[in-house]
């Protein structure tokens, strides 16, 4: 990069307001500063990203221009085996910067271009070896952007400006007007908020309150044993959510401007903070961070509001915590600063939010010579006062207490510039939305007094904002939520829940029934429930689950407002703990025929190159992997379903359906020795016999499969459907078959 160029800016709407024209971007950082704080004077906007950095786990992707390099992950190993060697995402952050560091800049501005984004929490897993024992969001641990485009508004003054990277090619004046132009055009666009809405039975956490008062109190355990001296705990709020993630941010920073407010897009997730703590700053070689430890609700009153902060200023517990994080933050500063440079500048500030005071501590420093900022974010992350102390042990109980990774929660949001300076927040009060889900964690360090019920109550208390803000724009979701059938009661089905230590679940010992149902009349559903019960007694040797389905399913149709509606029915019945407990349930869902999903007259069978024998195949088993995992293997050789062969390579069925052939006044049937004994073509059969059809059942190989007339796959849902190829290769149809034998099911 030779230069930056940098155009002064005159905007005539709020700055806000012109970064809502680049919310729908992805790739688009917003970090703006709210409130009157002295740490509140920028803010910024980066877009249309020239270069993109993800990382997840040990595996690294570069983006610039458009093409992508994986940078993790490779093996060790000539042959291809061996340990992963990982790439380190800081020595990669590194060397960005020093490629891109500006030849000829001179700025006044904190950053005129860099890297903008997030350093998720869970990155600490490539600092340090720490046991990762929580489940896992599948999100980025570190996802930065290069801008094209750059604008940074500078409170105190009123500038604004436009900082544009002139990179060391021919066309880098036109390329660098071309981009100023486009960025203007979208500035004059239009803008409507488009809103959002939440699941309206509100939020579900990852702890009940019992639950997270007894992690408190094992922390305290911790505490006595001399484990740790401080650790900071949270819990996670869940929720659905749709609509305009930026409509959230703007109603966010409307309510309670803070002073690290930021919105990401970062394509597949989106992340929306209202952060009022600073991680850390470096200005030149002057380094500062801000630790905040101590929180108390707000007054209903003007004077229960001064005599709360009189408490928390008072408190020896949030002194006490406080002082242990500033000790903490000063000895990770003091590793890449130089000897006897580390000051406490400010300690026990009492600083006022909309529902929360906070105590706040500035601690200072000068960078050694030879550090950057890579080494000082490399030295503190993640910052002490969402860990504990000491950190490396609270991180490890933070793990084994916490049921889920935090993502970018207690992470890093901010920038690293490519001439040396940084300002990165600690992500609090943040939102990650994701695949129609949002969620955030509330948390607070525990210390050795700590009251579990006050401790839990705090985690509300620093959640009011969002979460009331999210609550008043719940939506009606909760009438429009699928309902299912559990055990004798009517459950939102995304909440069914079946017990982790039942075999069910460990071992597949259950079965289930796929019904069609048409305008809530269940089709052969007593060939269903025979089959159902024969295999139950088959495999278990009891009785199975004595349920009328029949008045389930009907309870269900009501229920979903499905009246008029084609609908699939699962019906399941299962093992829970011992024979002697069970589990039932029923599943409703509309239902459109594959073909019309597909868009085809038929569908395509490719070989599944794994022979299968075994007696489960005579039943519908939950034991299911197998033919799961042949349905993927059809779909990623571009096929509908995968033809299953006998381990003499005859054809047995699909992963899904029956299969058959009419040749003449002939039904052919494939001969296995195991396979499911199909409700759908037992009734085909019956409707053809009662024509004089004769029922042929021998060995066929796909090829020989291929060479019969009329190859068409049968169940409940679809009923007949012909195959078009197999294996690639075209199947002869008579005119009208399928739809004759549909016409002949409908009878029955």
């Amino acid at each position: 990069m030779k230069d930056v160029v940098v155009r002064d800016l005159s905007l005539n709407l709020s700055f806000e307001d012109a970064a809502a024209r680049f919310s729908d971007r992805p790739g688009t950082v917003l970090l703006l500063s709210g409130s009157d704080m002295d740490c509140a004077r920028y803010n910024c906007l980066a877009v249309d990203p020239w270069l993109e950095l993800r990382g997840y786990q040990n595996r690294l992707s570069l983006t610039v221009a458009g093409e992508s390099v994986d940078l993790g992950a490779v093996s060790n190993a000539e042959d291809g085996s061996g340990t992963p060697a990982e790439a380190d995402p800081f020595d990669l952050v590194r060397a960005i910067i020093e490629q891109c560091s500006p030849e000829r800049l001179v700025t006044d501005l904190p950053v005129a271009s860099g890297l903008f984004g997030y350093f998720a929490y869970d990155l600490k897993d490539r600092i340090e070896d720490l046991p990762r024992t929580c489940s896992d969001t599948f999100l980025p641990d570190i996802l930065l952007y290069a801008p094209a485009a750059l604008m940074i508004h500078d409170r105190e003054t009123g500038k604004t400006r436009l900082c544009i990277p002139l990179f060391d090619r021919e066309d880098a004046d036109a390329l660098a007007a071309d981009t100023e132009l486009k960025f203007l055009a979208t500035l004059d666009r239009a803008w409507e908020p488009s809103g959002y809405a939440i699941d309206s039975r509100g939020f579900t956490s990852s702890f009940t309150k019992p639950e997270y008062m007894a992690a408190v109190s094992k922390v305290i355990d911790y505490l006595r044993a001399g484990d740790i001296y401080q650790a900071n705990l949270s819990q996670r709020f869940d929720t659905g959510f749709t609509g305009d993630a930026y409509s959230l941010f703007m109603e966010l920073f409307n309510r309670n401007p803070a002073a690290f407010f930021s919105y990401i897009h970062a394509g597949d997730h989106h992340v929306v903070s209202t952060s009022p703590e600073r991680f850390i700053k470096l200005s030149g070689r002057h380094v500062e961070t801000r630790p905040i430890k101590g929180t108390i609700a707000r007054g209903r009153t003007p004077e229960a509001d001064e005599e709360n902060g009189r408490m928390l200023a008072s408190s020896l517990k949030d002194d006490a915590e406080l002082t242990m994080i500033v000790d903490l933050m000063r000895n990770d500063i003091s590793r890449v600063t130089e000897f006897g440079s580390v000051a406490v500048t400010e300690h026990k500030r009492l600083e006022p939010y909309e529902n929360v005071f906070h105590l706040v501590s500035v601690v200072e420093g000068v960078l050694q010579e030879d550090k950057t900022a890579v080494d000082l974010v490399r030295a503190t992350f993640p910052g002490g006062s969402i860990t504990g102390c000491p950190k490396i042990r609270s991180m490890e109980i933070i793990d084994e207490l916490e049921p889920v990774k935090r993502h970018v929660y207690t992470g890093s949001i901010g920038y690293l510039s490519f001439h040396g300076t940084m300002d990165l927040s600690i992500a609090i009060r943040t939102a990650t939305i994701t695949e129609n889900r949002l969620f955030f964690s509330v948390g607070g360090g525990i210390v050795y007094d700590s009251d579990p019920e006050k401790e839990y109550q705090e985690t509300l208390d620093k959640g009011k904002t969002l979460m009331e803000t999210l609550m008043a724009a719940s939506s009606g979701t909760r009438d429009l939520c699928q309902k299912a059938w559990v055990n004798g009661k009517l459950t939102d089905q995304d909440r069914a829940r079946v017990p982790a230590a039942s075999q069910a679940f460990q071992y597949g010992a259950g079965l289930f029934e796929t019904i069609r149902v048409e305008k809530g009349v269940p089709l052969r559903l007593d060939a269903h429930e025979r089959r159902l019960a024969q295999s139950w007694r088959s495999l278990f040797e009891t009785h199975p689950p004595d349920v009328t389905w029949d008045a389930v399913i009907r309870l269900l149709v009501k229920e979903n407002r499905l009246e008029n509606e084609i609908c699939a029915v699962k019906l399941v019945a299962a093992i829970d703990g011992s024979r002697e407990k069970l589990f039932s349930a029923a599943f409703i869902r509309p239902y459109v025929h594959r073909l019309e999903m597909l868009g085809k007259t038929g569908i395509d069978l490719v070989t599944f190159p794994h022979p299968r024998q075994s007696f489960l195949a005579d039943h519908k088993s939950m034991n299911y992997l197998f033919y799961e995992r042949a349905g993927a293997f059809a779909e990623a050789q571009g096929a509908d379903e995968a033809l299953i062969l006998n381990p003499d390579e005859s054809v047995s069925e699909t992963n899904t359906c029956n299969i058959m052939a009419v040749a003449e006044n002939s039904i052919v049937i494939p001969a296995s020795p195991n396979v499911l004994p199909g409700v759908t073509v037992e009734a085909v059969k019956e409707a053809l016999a009662a024509q004089g059809y004769t029922v042929e059942t021998r060995p066929l190989t796909p090829e020989a499969l291929t060479n019969l007339p009329n190859v068409m796959v049968t169940n409940a849902l679809m009923g007949a459907v012909r195959v078009n190829r197999i294996n690639g290769r075209p199947v002869h149809h008579d005119a009208g078959v399928s739809d004759r034998i549909n016409r002949e099911l409908a009878k029955r």
